[in-house]
C-alpha cells in the first residue's frame, strides 16, 4: 500500500476521496475503502471515487460508500468528479460525458474554475421493477409503507440508485437517523433504499433530511435531491424548477418537458494526501 496518494473534494459537506487510476498501481476495495473513510480513526469521507477507468470504451468514475460497497452513481460525486477531470487536465472544453454504471453522465462546468457544473442525471423511473421494489408491478407513487410499526405514505423512484420519498411537515435530522436504518434495510426493497424526508416550503422550494445507504446520515445528496424533486414534481406539489435545501447547501433542479433531469451545485478542492505506509497493517 505504499506510495498511494488520494485528492478529497466536497460537494456541499458530502465529500468524496478520489483515487486516481492513472496515478495510483494499488485498487482499494471493501475493507480497505471502509477504513479509509472512518472519521476518526481514517481519512474520513463519505465515499471514494475511483477513476479515471474505462467503462465501456469510455472515460468513466466507479462509486464506492463508506462501508466499502459499491453505488452506479451519486449526484455529488459526479459533480466532484467533472472537477477533478478539469483540475488535472483529463478533459478540455467546460462540456463533457462520464461514464458510470448507471449510464452516461454530462457534465457541464458553469465557470472556468471547475466550481459549479449543471449536470443531466437523466429520467426518472417510478417502476417497482426498475427500483425495485417488491410486489406486483406498479409506479410506486404514494404508497402506504409500514416503518418501524408506523404507517408511512411513499414515492419511491430511481434515478440510477433506489429513493423513498416520504413528504412529512416536521423535518429534522433525528427523523432521518432513525427511520433511515430501518427504510434503508427494509424486506420490500431488495437492493436496499436511500430515504430523504421532504418538507415542500412553496411551489419552488424544498427541504430534505438524508439517509444514504451504504453511507448513513450525510449533510447533501445529489441523486437524493434528483429524487425529491422529481417525487415532488409528479406529485403536483412544485413548479419543475426548484431548489432542494439540505443541511450542506442547495442544490437547484430543473425538470425538462421530456422529464429529463438536470441538477446544478457547486464543489470544491480540500486537499492532497498521502496514506502512510502502516495505515492498513
Amino acid at each position: 500500500m505504499k506510495g498511494i496518494v488520494l485528492s478529497k473534494y466536497q460537494g456541499l459537506g458530502n465529500d468524496y476521496l478520489i483515487l486516481d487510476a492513472r496515478k495510483n498501481k494499488s485498487k482499494l476495495m471493501g475493507k480497505k475503502i471502509a477504513l479509509l473513510c472512518r472519521r476518526g480513526f481514517g481519512l474520513g469521507a463519505d465515499g471514494v471515487l475511483y477513476g479515471p477507468v474505462d467503462i465501456g470504451g469510455k472515460m468513466g468514475v466507479r462509486i464506492f460508500n463508506s462501508d466499502g460497497s459499491e453505488s452506479a452513481i451519486s449526484g455529488n460525486g459526479v459533480r466532484i468528479f467533472a472537477k477533478y477531470l478539469m483540475d488535472q487536465g483529463y478533459v478540455s472544453g467546460s462540456t463533457f460525458d462520464i461514464e458510470t454504471l448507471a449510464g452516461t453522465i454530462t457534465a457541464e462546468a458553469l465557470n472556468s474554475r471547475g466550481t459549479e457544473f449543471r449536470v443531466n442525471m437523466g429520467k426518472a423511473s417510478f417502476f417497482s421493477k426498475d427500483i425495485p421494489v417488491s410486489g406486483d408491478p406498479r409506479e410506486v407513487i404514494d404508497e402506504g409503507f409500514r416503518f418501524h410499526d408506523h404507517m408511512y405514505k411513499a414515492t419511491c423512484l430511481t434515478v440510477g440508485n433506489p429513493h423513498c420519498i416520504i413528504f412529512t411537515n416536521h423535518l429534522e435530522p433525528k427523523d432521518a437517523k432513525l427511520l433511515g436504518p430501518y427504510v434503508e434495510n427494509c424486506d420490500e426493497f431488495p437492493n436496499r433504499m436511500n430515504l430523504q424526508l421532504c418538507h415542500v416550503i412553496d411551489r419552488g422550494n424544498l427541504d430534505i433530511e438524508i439517509w444514504e445507504r451504504g453511507s448513513g446520515y450525510t449533510k447533501a445528496s445529489g441523486t437524493g435531491s434528483c429524487a425529491a424533486a422529481a417525487a415532488a414534481y409528479r406529485l403536483g406539489y412544485t413548479e419543475s424548477r426548484m431548489n432542494v435545501n439540505q443541511p450542506g447547501g442547495m442544490i437547484q433542479i430543473d425538470i425538462a418537458p421530456d422529464g429529463t433531469i438536470f441538477m446544478t451545485g457547486t464543489v470544491g478542492f480540500i486537499a492532497e494526501m498521502n496514506i502512510a505506509e502502516e495505515f492498513f497493517s
